[in-house]
């Protein structure tokens, strides 16, 4: 088995073959060596290293085969010195010295474990959004097309898992695309955020390169499409930003799961999605995307818990802090991905019931309208009034197996408060025009 191979069994919920090949070994320590590479030759262009060293360097960096065959042993340096650059560097200087011995002397000048370490990170966060795009185009598309399709689809609304007024699904599918809206932009722009170069040296002073140093850190910066930046090696901010979005916009894609798995419950049956099959039972249909979405946007608290606690540096340099980001933030980005492919599957394919939504809807009996009957009964009769009445008409209908609004009608105080306005508890053009209302303002925000 190749020793750079990241795709596990283990992980098959928390990540995607595209993020898994994005955080692969391979894929990292090409980072890593990009950076060298980068660094060689903008000192060389400035003639702070020889011109035939810095070409050395990069070549040797950017051709460099990577350690297949040591790859145990490069991760027991790893391990024993606290960093992959240290084993990265001699890995390098040992290609280099076998080129030109007086070129390796050049090798990681003037610079740092952390610089190499974070700059590599940086490297691997801007491929993080192309990873993830066509996922998020797809998915938002699905949304605004089931949100249309359902404008007038009335179902009912539920709070605290009970039913509540009446809504229409093309509300619930606007909110969830809102939220995944909302999550993509808070996302998109800590990845952009983060985009800043890493090179300070020893202290982060960049003092080894004397009065070069400001220089160098720019044209670096340059030479890898990245932005320019003072050093960060104990400002960590913008990482813990990306991980604090990619916990935002798992959470809405894990509300969408959920919610899905609530409504494909047998007795609801509103709504199924494409999914596995039972190894036990041959006749259900399991909500198999959502439980993948949810396995992963519930991975993702625990592990920006962790970013935030490794926040405090120490001094100049952190210990345990830096070397917890690597795992957290990659597993973070790739749960959250996993999340977002699932959902994206899950309303792609997603079959709706209109029928069964409004049979639950009028398996209520009408008791969701209580609310309108309360507030036109208050303006009648008064608040204490009102609700005596509206509890009455409750009890009856529970009582008699009648509808709401004809329980209502037997009562003669609540027609004698209404009159013929009584009728117009149980019409829904009202809930669907305000549903309607927020539905396009959510879509268009």
């Amino acid at each position: 088995m190749n020793p750079l191979n990241n795709d596990r069994l283990i992980d098959a919920f928390v990540t995607t073959p595209a993020l898994a090949e994005l955080f692969s070994d391979a894929s990292v320590l090409g980072a890593m060596l990009d950076f060298e590479a980068a660094l060689a030759t903008v000192e060389g262009r400035a003639g702070v290293i020889p011109a035939g060293a810095a070409d050395v360097i990069a070549r040797a960096a950017r051709d460099a085969d990577l350690p297949h065959a040591d790859m145990a042993a490069f991760l027991r340096d790893t391990r024993r010195s606290a960093t992959p650059a240290v084993p990265l560097v001699s890995l390098l200087v040992e290609r280099v010295r076998a080129i030109d011995p007086a070129a390796a002397a050049y090798v990681h000048w003037g610079a740092t474990s952390q610089d190499v370490v974070d700059t590599a990170l940086v490297l691997l966060l801007k491929r993080v959004r192309p990873s993830l795009q066509d996922d998020y185009d797809a998915l938002t598309a699905a949304l605004q097309r089931l949100s249309n399709a359902h404008a007038s689809t009335v179902m009912v609304g539920r709070t605290l898992l009970q039913p509540a007024t009446p809504i229409t699904f093309g509300l619930k599918a606007a909110v969830w695309f809102a939220g995944v809206w909302e999550g993509w932009w808070r996302l998109r722009s800590a990845l952009d955020y983060a985009g800043r170069v890493q090179f300070g040296g020893a202290s982060g002073t960049r003092a080894a390169l004397g009065s070069d140093g400001p220089g160098i850190a720019a044209a670096l910066a340059v030479e890898l499409d990245l932005e320019p930046s003072p050093p960060w090696h104990t400002r960590r901010g913008r990482l813990a930003d990306v991980a604090s979005a990619c916990a935002i916009l798992s959470g809405a894609l894990g509300k969408i799961a959920r919610d899905v798995a609530l409504l494909m419950q047998a007795e609801v049956g509103e709504v199924a999605a494409s999914g596995g099959g039972s190894s036990a039972m041959p006749h259900k249909r399991n909500p198999a995307e959502a439980a993948v979405a949810l396995a992963a946007a519930e991975r993702v608290p625990g592990l920006v818990s962790g970013l935030l606690t490794g926040l405090v540096h120490e001094h100049e340099r952190a210990i345990g802090g830096w070397q917890l980001e690597w795992s957290a933030l990659s597993a973070t980005i790739q749960a959250t991905g996993a999340a977002l492919s699932a959902v994206a599957s899950t309303i792609g394919g997603l079959d709706v019931f209109p029928a069964r939504m409004r049979a639950n809807l009028d398996a209520t009996r009408g008791a969701v309208f209580s609310e309108r009957a309360t507030l036109l009964l208050r303006a009648a009769v008064g608040r204490g009034a009102a609700a005596a009445i509206v509890e009455r008409a409750l009890a009856r209908s529970r009582d008699e197996s009648i509808t709401f609004g004809d329980a209502l009608r037997a009562d003669a105080d609540a027609v004698r408060a209404l009159g013929d306005g009584i009728d117009a508890v149980e019409r829904l053009d009202e809930d669907v025009a305000a549903a309607e209302t927020l539905r396009r303002e959510l879509l268009e925000s």
